[in-house]
């Protein structure tokens, strides 16, 4: 089994260029309807982020029921997602050292998706 996240926003071809700036990776665009995109994806590494507009998913509500948990591979990474994230979204939990040796922080973007992020120290 495979698991993506699959983030609903609006004006999705802006959106995604804006998680790329703050992720890196590529995009691919999947689906489109004149200039608008509908559906795209953003590689990063091994992982893939999948991105819908609200105009193909129709969600029934912008919500916080989901959150997406990033285990980060440096700690410079984790600053620059941290602060990337919290400057235009809402800190939940300031980043803090955790248990478990290394850091975590949790954020709202600015499109109102909840990041757990998480950095492990060796």
């Amino acid at each position: 089994m495979i698991v993506n996240p699959f983030i609903v926003v609006d004006n999705c071809k802006d959106e995604i260029k804006y998680y790329q700036g703050i992720f890196g990776g590529e995009i691919t665009i999947l689906r489109k309807q004149g200039d608008e995109v509908l559906n795209a994806d953003l590689h990063v590494g091994t992982a893939t982020l999948k991105f819908a507009d609200t105009e193909a998913a129709k969600p029934a509500m912008k919500g916080d029921f989901v959150r997406v948990f990033l285990k980060i591979e440096s700690e410079e990474k984790f600053r620059a997602i941290y602060g990337a994230f919290s400057s235009e979204g809402t800190i939940n939990t300031e980043a803090y050292e955790a248990p478990f040796n290394g850091l975590l922080a949790i954020v709202t973007d600015r499109n109102g998706v909840c990041w757990v992020l998480s950095f492990y120290r060796a």
